[in-house]
């Protein structure tokens, strides 16, 4: 005779209930994230006002475009490695791995001469195979997600630096209308690269709360070992989660290079510590386990607000490196205050 067996919880309960032991689940949990999106807000309309105040020229339609046009950038890459962040790692190489992309968007249209939209198609597909790659050094090699990420952002350097040659790669021959895709305007007034940030956000958005992969996310960042244990391949997951990440990466080089009219070898660091910083100001713990595509897009409207109100005032450049670090360590400790309090 056999001994009845207690059936175990299923893989949708364990998954739920490493998320709550997160925080990411309950009444409670849900009034701390809508607080930390107004408090997100709350700072940008602080921002706007003191800018708006004491610089000249910062509260016009062009100078907002302006802003909007950049937050594009940041904002595409910020959505992206929202998803990274939620899992508990982090990628180093969203910057230099944007400039790769562009020029790799460069060389199939420019250099060899091949449709628009396969030169598009090149540019994302370059952002996804690097996320591959950093998937599998995260997921099979053990790397630390730092580590990994930041040998991926010095190959990508070195890589747009090799193959562009040292040298800008122009699209004003072979693709005049190629500028149309970030500065072109289907709705006047309102750049397309803008579009194209809210187009992503809104997938960015469904994909995190209404699909399996970001249940996956929010679980793997809450409680990998038991997500595991409850049947799931988190490694493949992951993997997939970088690829995604990795499709906004191509998409921001896409949007850059069309914003500036060439692929830029030399751009990209820097980029990706103002998407992070956006990221982590937005509500995602760098501990993982919790975040929203809402804060992040709260968190690269404030980054380029600040960057550009700082321009307006004159402050020079270094200042402005030393204003920006300050706001990164600002929101990394309050993240860390949440953390905290959450334990």
């Amino acid at each position: 005779m056999t001994t009845p067996t207690t059936p175990g919880p299923t893989t949708t309960t364990v998954i739920q209930t490493a998320v709550e032991e997160k925080g990411n689940g309950g009444f409670g949990a849900f009034l701390k994230r809508q607080a930390q999106q107004s408090l997100a807000f709350g700072t940008l309309i602080v921002l706007v006002v003191f800018f708006s105040v004491f610089g000249n020229n910062f509260f016009t339609w062009s100078n907002i475009s302006g802003i909007l046009l950049a937050t594009a950038v940041i904002g595409i890459l910020a959505l992206g490695t929202t998803f990274v962040i939620i899992t508990g790692g982090i990628d180093l190489s969203i910057g230099t791995g944007m400039t790769l992309a562009a020029v790799m968007t460069g060389v199939f249209i420019a250099n060899m001469g091949l449709p628009v939209w396969i030169g598009v198609l090149g540019g994302i597909a370059t952002g996804v195979l690097m996320g591959l790659v950093n998937g599998v050094n995260v997921t099979f090699l053990r790397l630390p997600p730092f580590i990994a990420t930041l040998a991926m952002m010095m190959i990508a350097q070195g890589l747009a630096l090799v193959i562009s040659g040292v040298r800008p790669i122009y699209f004003s021959s072979a693709a005049p209308n190629f500028k149309d895709i970030a500065l072109g305007t289907l709705i006047p007034g309102l750049p397309n690269a803008v579009l194209i940030t809210i187009a992503l956000a809104i997938v960015a958005y469904l994909v995190l709360n209404k699909t399996l992969l970001g249940r996956y996310t929010f679980a793997i960042g809450s409680n990998e070992e038991a997500t595991r244990l409850s049947g799931v391949n988190t490694r493949r997951w992951k993997i997939f989660i970088y690829m995604f990440a990795g499709a906004f990466t191509g998409v921001a080089g896409v949007v850059l290079a069309a914003r500036l009219d060439s692929a830029q070898p030399q751009l990209g660091v820097g980029y990706e510590l103002q998407a992070i910083a956006a990221v982590i100001i937005g509500g995602t713990s760098l501990l993982g386990g919790r975040g929203s595509i809402l804060g992040t897009v709260i968190g690269a409207l404030i980054m380029s607000v600040l960057i550009n109100g700082l321009r307006i005032m004159s402050i020079q450049t270094e200042w402005q490196n030393v204003v920006v670090g300050i706001v990164i360590l600002i929101a990394v400790f309050f993240d860390s205050l949440r953390n905290r309090s959450s334990t």
